[in-house]
C-alpha cells in the first residue's frame, strides 16, 4: 500500500482464441487463465492432445503480479523464433496468470527466422484481443453488522457504489463481508455511518484483492 492508493495488476479473466496465416501456414493461440504452474502446464498438455495432428504447439505463461514465474517453448521450432516471441508479447501487454499455447499447422513453404518470429507475435496479439483481461486491484475486507431495520438503507448505499456483499448472514443481526478497494474503504465508512445514524458496526479485516472486469 502506498500512500493509501492500491496498485493495479491487469489479469487475463477468461481466454480466447485467436489465428494468423503466414504463406499457408496456420497458427492458432489459444488462452487460458492460470493461477500456478500446474494449471499452466495441464492447459499445455491438454491443448497438445487436442491439435495433436500439429507441426508444432508452442507456449508461453507469466504467472504473478510481478511476472515471478515465466517460461516458454519453442516446441521443435528453431530456437528463440516462436516461446521468447510469444513470451514478450505478454509479458509487453502486462497482463499476467496467462498461459498461451500456438499451434502451428505448416503450409509447405519455410517461413525463415523473421517470417517465424511475426507469425508467432502475430497469432499471440490475435488470440490477446479476443481474450477478456480485468484488473485487479488491492482491497480489504470490510465486516458490518447492522439492525434489520438499517440492511435497505445500507444494501442501497452500496449498490450506488457497485459493491455488493460476498456473504451475509442473518442472525439476531444481519452480518455482510465485502471487499472494497483500499483507497475507498474511507468514504465507503463515512457514508454507511451516515446512513445509518451511526447504528451499524464496521471492522476492517485482512486484505483481498478485488477484480475489476
Amino acid at each position: 500500500m502506498d500512500n493509501g492508493k492500491s496498485k493495479e495488476t491487469l489479469v487475463l479473466l477468461e481466454g480466447g482464441i485467436g489465428e494468423y496465416e503466414e504463406k499457408k501456414s496456420r497458427f492458432i493461440a489459444t488462452f487460458k487463465a492460470v493461477n500456478s504452474e500446474e494449471e499452466a502446464l495441464a492447459f499445455i498438455a491438454s491443448v497438445k492432445k487436442q491439435y495433436w495432428d500439429a507441426r508444432h504447439n508452442c507456449s508461453a505463461y507469466v504467472i504473478g503480479k510481478n511476472a515471478e514465474l515465466t517460461r516458454c517453448s519453442d516446441d521443435g521450432e528453431p530456437s528463440g523464433t516462436a516461446g521468447r516471441p510469444m513470451l514478450e508479447v505478454l509479458l509487453g501487454s502486462g497482463v499476467r496468470n496467462a498461459a498461451v499455447v500456438v499451434t502451428r499447422y505448416f503450409g509447405g513453404v519455410l517461413l525463415g527466422t523473421g517470417g517465424l518470429v511475426r507469425a508467432y507475435t502475430q497469432a499471440v496479439k490475435a488470440g490477446l484481443e479476443n481474450s477478456t483481461v480485468g484488473r485487479t486491484s488491492q482491497g480489504q475486507w470490510l465486516e458490518i453488522i447492522a439492525d434489520y431495520n438499517d440492511v435497505g438503507k445500507i444494501q442501497y448505499c452500496l449498490r450506488q457504489k457497485g459493491l455488493e456483499a460476498e456473504n451475509t448472514e442473518y442472525t439476531a443481526d444481519v452480518t455482510m463481508n465485502l471487499r472494497i478497494r483500499v483507497d475507498e474503504i474511507e468514504a465507503v465508512e463515512k457514508e454507511l455511518t451516515e446512513a445509518t445514524a451511526g447504528r451499524c458496526l464496521l471492522t476492517r479485516g485482512d486484505l483481498a484483492e478485488i477484480v475489476v472486469v
